[in-house]
């Protein structure tokens, strides 16, 4: 800048000298002049113009090469922070192509449950139109209760023939009787038990389009059941089966079928009951069930008491004719033991003293040595009520005779051979 500054104030003095040299020289010169300066002014213009060209190159190579170096350092700078981007970026990117992959089969799989889904919707729509067909038919609406009233007694625990009877026969004036089970009671008794199916109008119920339609239906319901009470009140089953309570259990076997029936007639229970008739879902005679299978488990405790009872009574009389035995042999023994010890004092007295002569003669050097008196006695057995030892028969004799002296025993031997001799 400071070069091309020195040209054009270059310039300018020599367009003030060149007017200035117009003026003193003559009109002849002029042309000349003009001419010289006109080439004069042509050279410098020339030379500055080349010397604006170099310096205006250097110039803007040192701005191209100062330029150049800023822009490769900003160039690493944007590199710098863009490079955790980049790879942030493409981490990302892998992610989301796995989550696709991912979901992708996920959503097959969706698919294929949802298909499923579907099928087994429509075929269990399927089945359940084919049960209440079949439902509505009375055979197999009976077969169902029963079928349910086994299940629940088994429930309870019950085993057949042994807790219950099913479908029992029973002849009397009005015909045969034949209740679905009767169930035994502890002590002998039996509880009548009859399974009514009333489905016909609780069907209607489900597939009612309006809530009128679902009360009428629930009505019809109610006054079906409560002719089933009727008609199984006036069979008396309890007067056939006797002994019995005189009541009939009435089993439907649903407990939704039942609280409808009572939605639409509350009174119907209390009907029941005045009619002999109790109202039983599966819960409800469960309960039953168990409280009769306590009353089993309890009768069996009492028979297992008496029979212990029994057992004991036997056994303390055998412990007794047992004792008996014991005291026997006690005495046996003490009379073995008086018997031994009189004996060993006889030989000591009558055999030995004289035997022993022999020694003091130098007939023989043994010696002779006299057995042991017994001096244990056999034990007695304990009075645990008195806390005393009851002596066995005869052992106060065998007691009397041990506790005598050898020459109490000789004077008893004396006596008896005495005896003996007369």
């Amino acid at each position: 800048m400071a070069a091309l500054t020195y040209v054009l104030l270059g310039l300018v003095i020599g367009a003030v000298l060149g007017a200035y040299a117009v003026r003193v020289l003559t009109a002849r010169d002029e042309q000349r002049v003009r001419d010289a300066f006109a080439a004069l002014s042509q050279q410098a213009l020339t030379d500055a113009s080349a010397s604006f060209l170099d310096l205006a190159n250097a110039t803007l190579g040192r701005h191209n090469a100062v330029s150049a170096g800023d822009l490769e350092l900003r160039k690493q700078a944007v590199d710098s922070v863009v490079a955790p981007l980049r790879d942030q970026l493409e981490a990302v990117t892998r992610t989301l192509g796995q989550l696709e992959a991912t979901r992708q089969g996920a959503y097959a799989g969706l698919t294929e449950q949802l298909r499923g889904l579907a099928d087994a919707q429509q075929q269990l729509r399927t089945e359940t139109s084919t049960l209440t067909t079949a439902l509505r038919a009375p055979a197999v609406r009976g077969r169902w209760g029963e079928l349910q009233l086994r299940r629940v007694v088994e429930l309870a625990g019950m085993v057949e023939h042994c807790d219950y009877d099913e479908q029992p026969h029973s002849t009397g004036d009005s015909g045969i009787l034949r209740p679905d089970m009767v169930i035994r009671m502890p002590g002998g008794g039996s509880v009548v038990v009859d399974s009514k199916v009333p489905l016909e109008a609780f069907l209607m119920v489900g597939g009612a389009p309006d809530e009128a339609t679902r009360r009428q239906s629930l009505q019809h319901h109610a006054r079906q059941l409560r002719q089933h009470v009727d008609a199984l009140s006036a069979k008396a089953y309890w007067q056939r089966f006797q002994p019995a309570p005189e009541l009939v259990v009435l089993f439907v076997p649903g407990d939704q079928i039942l609280s409808a029936a009572l939605e639409a007639d509350p009174d119907l229970y209390e009907r029941a009951i005045t009619s002999n008739v109790l109202l039983a879902g599966p819960t409800s005679l469960i309960g039953l069930l168990r409280t009769i299978a306590y009353g089993w488990r309890q009768e069996a405790l009492a028979d297992n008491a008496r029979a212990v009872c029994d057992l004991g009574r036997e056994l303390h009389s055998r412990i007794a004719k047992m004792t008996d035995h014991f005291a026997k042999v006690g005495s046996s023994l003490d009379n073995a033991v008086a018997g031994y010890n009189a004996a060993v004092g006889t030989l000591e007295s009558r055999v030995l003293v004289s035997a022993r002569r022999f020694t003091e003669l130098s007939v023989t050097d043994v010696d002779l040595t006299a057995p042991r008196q017994v001096e244990r006695l056999a034990r007695t057995i304990s009075d645990g009520q008195r806390g005393v030892d009851v002596p066995a028969p005869g052992a106060e004799a065998a007691d009397d005779e041990a506790a005598a002296g050898p020459d109490d025993a000789n004077e008893a031997d004396d006596a008896d051979e005495a005896a003996s001799a007369a």
